[in-house]
C-alpha cells in the first residue's frame, strides 16, 4: 500500500507532501506527524526508503505506508484525554504519534503479537523519550505494550474510546472488535478490503463509514494446537497516577505557559514580520503579428517601444537574482529546548531537575 503522495527528502517533506494531497487535513495531526521522525523506526540500513509514501516490512517488523497512518489519525478523531487501543501495535510509531494528542491523562495500550516486535517498540520508545526535543513540547501519554494474540483478549477487559486494528478483519470478527468499544467510541480497521470507520452510537447502534480502498495482511488465527486452551490477553491495567507525577505534569506546563508568555512579549504579542517572498519573474513575449493583404500573407514583428528597457530590467533582475542563489546560505541554528533550559536555571536540587526532565540525556 502507499504511493499516493511523492516521496520526501525528509519527514517535513513528507508531511508536507501529505497535506498537499489531503491525506493530514487537521492541525493536531500535522503536529503529531512532525514531531516523530518517521525514520526512527526504520533499521538503518532499510532509512533511506523512510520518507518515501510505502509501506516497509522486515521479518515481523512492519510499517504502513504515511498516507495510511494519515487517514488512520485523521479518522480516529483524536482528543486529549481519551482511551486508545491499538491491535497489531508493530514498532509503536502509531502508538507514540497518538500519545502526543492523548497527554497525560489519556490510556494508550498496544497489543502486537510477536515478542521480538515488541522488544523494538520499546527500544524505540525509549529512544524517543530520552533523545528527541519533541517529547518536551508535549505532554505524553506513554504507550504500554502486552504481547499475544488481539483475537483472544479477555472478556473482561475495559473498553476503549478508540481503537485501530493494523491488520485486515474478517467479517467474521466484525462484531467482536465493535465490542471493544465505548458508546461513542471509533474503532478504524481494514474491513473486506476497505478501511473502514466504525462509531458506536448507543448499546447496540452502529454508524459505518468506509474510507478507501487497502489491502492488509489478514489477522492471523488463535493457534490452540499445543495446549487446546486459549491464551487469554490482559490488557494493562489503567493506572492512577501519584500525586508525584501530578505534580510534575502541573510544573511542567506552568514552566510552558511562562515560556509561551515571555515568547509573546519579546515578539511582540506573537506578531511577527511577514516572511518575504521573491516576486515571480514573468518573462514579456514579443507579439508576431500576421497581416492580411489580398491573397498575400506578410508576416512581421510588432515591437513594443519599452520592450527594449523592459528587457534589460529584467535580465538585470535576473542576474541579480542569480548572484544571491551563488552565496553560501548559512545553517538555520539548531533548535532551542526553551523547557529543559528553563528548568536547569531553576534554584532547585539536581535531582529533581531531572525528575522534571523525565531524566533525559539531552
Amino acid at each position: 500500500m502507499g504511493g499516493a503522495v511523492s516521496a520526501g527528502e525528509d519527514n517535513d517533506e513528507l508531511i508536507d507532501n501529505l497535506k498537499e494531497a489531503q491525506y493530514i487535513r487537521t492541525e493536531l495531526v500535522e503536529q503529531a506527524f512532525r514531531a516523530i521522525d518517521r525514520a526512527d523506526y526504520y533499521l538503518e540500513e532499510f532509512k533511506d526508503n523512510a520518507y518515501k509514501d510505502l509501506a516497509w516490512k522486515h521479518g515481523n517488523i512492519h510499517l504502513s505506508a504515511p498516507c495510511i497512518y494519515s487517514e488512520v489519525m485523521e479518522a480516529l478523531d483524536l482528543q486529549p484525554g481519551l482511551s486508545f487501543l491499538n491491535l497489531g501495535s508493530g514498532t509503536g510509531y502509531l502508538s507514540s504519534m497518538v500519545g502526543l494528542i492523548l497527554g497525560p491523562f489519556g490510556v494508550n495500550h498496544g497489543v502486537e503479537l510477536h515478542s521480538d516486535v515488541i522488544e523494538y517498540a520499546k527500544q524505540k520508545l525509549d529512544f524517543f523519550i530520552k533523545t528527541s526535543d519533541s517529547f518536551d513540547k508535549f505532554e505524553f501519554c506513554e504507550p504500554s505494550f502486552v504481547t499475544g494474540n488481539c483475537l483472544e483478549i479477555s472478556p473482561d477487559c475495559t473498553q476503549y474510546d478508540r481503537v485501530y486494528c493494523g491488520a485486515g478483519v474478517q467479517k467474521e470478527h466484525e462484531d467482536y472488535m465493535k465490542n471493544l468499544l465505548k458508546v461513542g467510541g471509533i474503532l478504524v480497521m481494514p474491513l473486506e478490503e476497505k478501511l473502514t470507520k466504525i462509531t458506536r452510537t448507543g448499546p447496540s447502534a452502529w454508524e459505518t463509514k468506509k474510507i478507501l480502498a487497502v489491502s492488509f495482511a489478514p489477522l492471523i488465527q488463535p493457534n490452540h494446537a499445543d495446549s487446546g486452551k486459549s491464551r487469554l490477553v490482559h490488557l494493562p491495567p489503567v493506572a492512577v497516577r501519584s500525586l508525584q507525577d501530578l505534580a510534575r505534569i502541573a510544573i511542567r506546563g506552568t514552566i510552558k505557559k511562562i515560556i509561551h508568555q515571555e515568547t509573546m512579549s519579546k515578539n511582540g504579542n506573537g506578531l511577527k514580520n511577514p516572511p518575504r517572498f521573491k516576486r515571480r519573474r514573468v518573462r514579456r513575449r514579443r507579439m508576431e503579428t500576421i497581416v492580411f493583404l489580398d491573397k498575400e500573407v506578410f508576416a512581421s514583428r510588432i515591437s513594443n517601444p519599452s520592450d527594449d528597457n523592459n528587457n534589460c530590467e529584467e535580465f538585470e533582475d535576473e542576474r541579480r537574482e542569480e548572484e544571491e542563489t551563488k552565496a553560501p546560505e548559512l545553517k538555520p541554528d539548531p533548535p532551542v529546548n526553551f523547557l529543559r533550559e528553563k528548568v536547569l536555571s531553576l534554584p532547585l536540587p539536581d535531582p529533581l531537575k531531572y525528575y522534571l526532565l523525565y531524566y533525559r540525556e539531552k
